[in-house]
């Protein structure tokens, strides 16, 4: 899990502090031995979790890319740059990305995982993948 969460948090969140938050929001709703997929359950709470954070840091992002013009964001500081344009596509792209590519799960398994459909899977892989690609060329010119 902690894994999962260092590749759909924000590079500036620590993992471990998605997790405790899944665990505490799952917990707070039922027991984990009463959910029927528990790690999936809490696949998809971490990622929820992740997304809340990512919107709820958008607006400073935003105010102090703007106070610092044209400087480059902290994400481009401390990884190299194809980890940092990584960290530029949605929490459910890295995500998806990551069960399919890296862990080498089936779309229908990471459907499962992430409580998608198979065809959102679908699509929020290709859009990663066209979103990084993209960023990728933008970033050699």
């Amino acid at each position: 899990m902690r894994r999962f969460a260092a590749v759909v948090g924000r590079p500036d969140v620590d993992p471990d502090d998605l997790v405790q938050e899944a665990f505490l929001r799952t917990l707070q709703v039922r027991p984990l031995a009463e959910l029927v997929a528990p790690a999936a359950y809490l696949r998809r709470a971490i990622l929820s979790a992740a997304n809340t954070q990512r919107r709820r840091f958008g607006r400073t992002r935003t105010a102090l890319q703007k106070l610092r013009g044209s400087a480059p964001c902290a994400a481009d500081a401390e990884y190299p740059s194809d980890v940092a344009e990584l960290f530029r596509l949605s929490a459910t792209e890295r995500a998806v990305l990551f069960l399919h590519d890296v862990e080498g799960y089936s779309f229908e398994e990471v459907g499962g995982m992430l409580e998608m459909s198979n065809g959102a899977v679908r699509m929020a892989a290709s859009r990663g993948r066209r979103r990084l690609r993209s960023l990728l060329e933008e970033a050699e010119s």
